[in-house]
């Protein structure tokens, strides 16, 4: 087994099979920032999206986990129609998931463990999704909500000893109609290394630990659909590339990340992303 040194690096762009401790608690806080002004159609879209996501994680037993996460959303998009700027935006909180993770394999050794994890749950409608302005309703992509109940799942699966950490993540997301607009199923696959920096060598005296973070995401988005007909400018696959650091101690990790797309194979004009930015906090207790 891992020696007690209390250190637990993790993903920063998803999750971890590691155990949330009988009884405790784990709080995370993330601060996103979604930057998406490169439109190939002549409509000059830019779209910024700011948003905090609140995440709680209980432990129910030594191998069950239950998860809540809640977005607020500030989602801002600008655009020309005609000769006209327009200005559309939004701000609120955004859909509740919830959702549960069983640690379904574990093997420990000296100084290290393997841990697999197959996790299921569900994205409620609890954000506003009927928002109008001046130019009546919102798009579905300014919308702080989706009105739509969303089934998700997949495994996870974690080999972590003292100099370093690797996660991996299959996921699949099925998303329903909601006032006849269906926003395509979303499927990842992620991946995750996190290698000790700082320090070099463990000793007990060490306050916290510095850590470099690499990790991969490629997602894939069907198309969406409003009323019965398939969107031809909308949905397709995207590769980042995520470089981050975290500080980690007994107790709570800071950490930061940005998401660059190295390719973004997207279905007609749909609109590509410039960055993703991560940073913020976990704290166990």
């Amino acid at each position: 087994m891992l020696t007690p040194t209390g250190l637990q690096a993790a993903p920063i762009t998803f999750n971890t099979a590691l155990a949330v401790g009988k009884g405790e608690y784990v709080l995370r806080e993330q601060f996103i920032t979604i930057q998406s002004g490169h439109d190939p159609s002549s409509l000059r879209r830019d779209r910024n999206e700011k948003t905090a996501v609140t995440a709680l994680g209980y432990g129910l037993t030594g191998k069950w986990a239950l998860f809540a996460t809640l977005p607020y959303r500030n989602i801002d998009l600008d655009l020309d129609i005609g000769s006209q700027a327009i200005n559309r935006q939004s701000s609120g909180f955004g859909d509740l998931s919830l959702f549960a993770r069983y640690t379904a394999y574990q093997h420990d050794a000296p100084g290290k463990t393997l841990r697999i994890a197959p996790f299921a749950g569900l994205k409620t409608p609890t954000g506003d999704h009927r928002k109008k302005d001046r130019y009546g309703l919102l798009p579905p992509s300014v919308q702080n909500g989706t009105g739509s109940w969303d089934p998700f799942g997949g495994i996870v699966l974690t080999y972590q000893t003292l100099q370093y950490q690797f996660d991996g993540q299959v996921s699949y997301r099925i998303n329903t109609e909601a006032d006849d607009f269906e926003a395509g199923d979303v499927a990842r696959l992620d991946g995750s290394l996190q290698y000790r920096l700082y320090p070099r060598n463990l000793s007990g005296g060490t306050p916290g630990f510095l850590y470099g973070v690499l990790e991969m995401n490629l997602v894939h988005q069907d198309k969406n659909r409003f009323r019965g007909h398939s969107d031809p400018d909308s949905g397709g696959t995207r590769l980042f590339l995520t470089p981050g650091i975290q500080y980690v101690t007994r107790r709570w990790i800071l950490e930061a990340a940005v998401q660059l797309p190295m390719i973004q194979d997207l279905n007609g004009k749909a609109l590509e992303n410039d960055y993703i930015l991560r940073s913020g906090f976990r704290f166990n207790f």
